[in-house]
């Protein structure tokens, strides 16, 4: 069973749930600024809040007709409450601060377009534009939401709530640890203890690991990339880490971290045109698309894919979706499944006539095939959690390896099985064999490798009686994937011989 906390978070798209984060901070700190526990004027505040949202909504409008590119509103949103959150609040008869916002807004929303590779922006937007300003205009982020004791155990458990979201805890964890040891190296004087409480009670920590560092577009695509780049930020984290007159800065770090970032895995992002679709199970569509440019990937990785469309719901115009083709096939195929009632994206993406396009980008995922194709595999799949698996099971079929393998695949009905004939090819090819379970008992068995009922413990042992010598890979529902690592570690695999498929927006 799922606990409540992660009912809520399958509900709700990675960019929605930081959006409603800083709303929640931003409404809370006027509270808190009403009773005098904050030293902010409420109307500050909101005014900062809602000048900034209007500026970044205006320049990211103009922005995107200018480049012809498909502006997400949310983005400009998200970034414009991260500025509400780091740039001291000011009143409208501020003038000085007035210019402040204006110029952060623009340079932020600008960043996206004036500096992006390939159609990838390159730095976080908030870290450029204060960055920006502190150089050119003399004008700082004060950080006001970070060293605010008031509201660090809120930005803590929303933090908490992000990162769960998009599971980072290895990148986060690794920018605290190297931020700790920096703050010690550099510190004047040689007060381990002491250094530590200042970085944790004076400084943005929480709110700069939890929101900004963890930003996907400019993080690195793989779990041992990430944990490095949250060692260079954490490195250059320290507030007394400087070159000369010039010191380190929150901003400054990630900004770095950024260029980072890219250098050891450069960012792509690609025109897609819709060449065909066709349902090949009960409600799932496999989608094909030539893409403007080939597509380097990994079988089992995922992309961010966005489609413009108006009316959009609540749950916005991106989303994340496994590639279901293998990287030895021209085109890039895409399967899901829809569901009645269906989402305002998912609507438009079955709507969509050949030729259409949509854009795709934000390549990540370590849910991949091992190096050494001697490793004995086990595949478990339920319903849409199939397409990494058709992704996986067709690279080994062009590319001839002969790897080891057993494909559980599990359906409700019959006609809810997808791309068998890749399956089929592969076990003539090299002898994958697929176990086709149905979990409804009105369901005839499958003719072919057909079990009824669910996949359990004892199904497993008694079709793969080394299953304890195999690496076992899970997609399927977030309740699925929960309950099959309860399940094989309670016949004793290893935890590092389990992995699970897993994209921000998985809900």
């Amino acid at each position: 069973m799922l606990a409540p906390i992660d009912r809520l978070l399958n509900r709700i798209t990675m960019y929605r749930l930081v959006l409603y984060v800083l709303i929640a901070l931003l409404a809370l700190a006027a509270v808190f600024g009403a009773a005098g526990i904050l030293p902010y004027s409420p109307v500050a505040i909101i005014f900062s809040s809602l000048f900034l949202v209007a500026i970044c909504w205006i320049t990211n409008g103009l922005l995107a007709k200018a480049f012809h590119a498909q502006p997400n509103v949310e983005s400009a949103y998200i970034t414009a409450l991260i500025l509400a959150l780091i740039i001291t609040p000011g009143m409208p008869n501020d003038l000085g601060t007035i210019w402040f916002l204006i110029w952060a807004g623009v340079l932020a929303m600008a960043s996206k377009y004036l500096f992006a590779v390939t159609k990838k922006h390159l730095f976080n937007p908030a870290a450029f534009a204060v960055v920006t300003t502190a150089f050119a205009l003399n004008q700082y982020a004060s950080w006001w939401i970070g060293g605010n004791l008031p509201m660090m155990a809120f930005v803590i458990a929303g933090g908490l709530l992000i990162t769960r979201k998009i599971k980072r805890f290895d990148l986060v964890l690794a920018f605290f640890a190297a931020a700790a040891v920096s703050c010690i190296a550099f510190a004047p004087s040689f007060d381990p203890w002491g250094t530590v409480q200042k970085l944790i009670l004076h400084t943005p920590l929480f709110f700069f690991a939890f929101v900004m560092l963890t930003e996907p577009l400019t993080t690195p695509p793989t779990r041992s990339l990430q944990i490095a780049y949250g060692v260079v930020v954490g490195a250059l984290y320290s507030p007394f880490a400087h070159i000369g007159s010039i010191y380190s800065t929150p901003e400054l770090a990630l900004v770095v971290g950024n260029v980072f970032s890219y250098a050891i895995s450069p960012k792509r992002k690609y025109l897609l045109a819709l060449v065909e679709k066709h349902e090949v199970g009960n409600g799932i569509y496999d989608l094909t698309f030539t893409p403007d440019r080939a597509v380097s990937f990994r079988p089992g990785q995922y992309l961010e894919w966005t489609l413009a469309h108006e009316p959009s719901d609540g749950r916005g115009n991106r989303r994340y979706f496994t590639i279901a083709s293998s990287p030895t096939e021209p085109n890039v195929h895409l399967g899901v499944k829809f569901y009645e009632p269906s989402s305002s994206f998912k609507k438009h993406l079955l709507a969509m006539a050949a030729g259409e396009q949509l854009i795709a980008g934000q390549l990540a995922g370590d849910f991949t095939l091992p190096r050494d194709p001697a490793k004995k595999l086990a595949f478990i799949a339920g319903g849409i959690g199939i397409t990494p698996f058709r992704s996986m099971v067709k690279y080994i079929t062009d590319t001839g390896e002969k790897r080891d393998a057993i494909l559980f695949y599990s359906n409700r009905e019959n006609n809810e099985v997808a791309y068998q004939e890749i399956f089929d090819e592969a076990e003539a090819a090299w002898g994958l064999k697929t176990v086709y379970a149905v979990t409804d008992a009105s369901q005839p068995v499958p003719a072919h490798n057909g079990v009824k009922g669910r996949i359990d413990a004892a199904l497993i042992e008694r079709t793969i009686p080394d299953y304890r010598e195999r690496m076992f890979y899970i997609s399927g529902t977030h309740a699925m994937v929960s309950a099959f690592k309860k399940t094989l570690a309670e016949l004793g695999v290893p935890r590092s011989q389990i992995k699970t498929d897993f994209f921000p927006g998985f809900a």
